[in-house]
């Protein structure tokens, strides 16, 4: 396969968003190849990526109905080459998937006579699940509207087309909405002095100056940045150097409006400074307590 090629493979659960990545990825120009049989993925990438083809940048995105084995092998041949491939796998919860099914009425593409559909979604969760085991980027959608999933498509493939680095984002999160699925590294600050004991700025969040140097001047808080910066110093290259496409540093408090934001805002200027390619993502941000 051409060096020059770029590929994105598009899989995941029916029902998470497949479909929307796909058409986000057509929207940023790539060449896109939707439900192609899997035994046939090869035989496609192989013809598109010649020098002289339609495209330099390709999407493929894989159906549920086909034979996962023979994804497999195309993903570990595609790798085994000289292109330059991401994985990107979407996923929900199985509520959140019954849920889309009922509004929409359709049939999920493996189900049977005999079982209901949420049989058919953790059956297909379970031959999945090794595919999900090679993705570089794991979009959980369950908390996500189509925009936001567009703009999550937009943010990590809407930049320069032959990004050589690991694409690094330091997201904040509320515990009491649960860890993100997507986080790679998750830090806890709930020990942290909490700002919405205080009246004043109970309302406000960890963008807010008010905020910020509540947080940032606690003893506590100089003493844990002292300490995590070189941890992260260290373990982001060592990342890199193992070929990681994507890490998402998580950090947690309450409600995600506060610490988590403070300290997701700090690091990232950090890192920026030591020129990581970065990207910073407030989860719960916008939610009201």
């Amino acid at each position: 396969m051409a060096e020059s090629v770029d590929f994105v493979v598009v899989a995941g659960l029916s029902g998470a968003g497949r479909s929307t990545v796909a058409n986000t990825l057509e929207d940023l120009g790539w060449f896109v190849i939707d439900n192609l049989p899997s035994s046939l993925l090869s035989a496609a990438a192989d013809l598109l990526s010649r020098p002289g083809s339609v495209a330099d940048r390709l999407a493929l995105v894989a159906g549920s109905h086909e034979s996962h084995e023979d994804l497999l092998r195309f993903l570990e041949e595609l790798r085994g080459s000289s292109a330059r491939v991401k994985v990107i796998f979407v996923d929900a919860a199985t509520d959140v998937l019954l849920r889309r099914y009922d509004q929409t009425r359709r049939r999920h593409p493996l189900s049977v006579e005999s079982e209901s559909v949420a049989d058919a979604i953790e059956r297909e969760r379970r031959l999945l699940e090794p595919i999900r085991q090679e993705a570089d980027l794991v979009i959980d959608t369950g908390g996500l509207i189509v925009h936001e999933l567009k703009s999550r498509v937009v943010e990590v493939f809407g930049g320069a087309s032959r990004e050589h680095f690991m694409q690094t984002t330091v997201m904040s999160f509320g515990y009491k909405y649960g860890v993100p699925t997507e986080a790679d590294l998750v830090i806890d600050c709930r020990f942290l002095p909490n700002p919405h004991w205080v009246q004043d700025l109970r309302p406000k969040t960890g963008l807010e100056q008010g905020v910020r140097n509540y947080v940032l001047s606690e003893s506590a808080t100089s003493e844990f940045l002292k300490r995590l910066c070189p941890l992260l110093e260290f373990l982001v290259p060592s990342y890199v150097d193992e070929g990681k496409a994507y890490l998402t540093i998580a950090f947690g408090c309450t409600g995600g409006r506060h610490r988590s934001v403070v300290i997701a805002e700090e690091i990232s200027r950090i890192l920026d400074e030591s020129g990581h390619l970065l990207r910073t993502r407030h989860r719960d941000l916008e939610r009201k307590e």
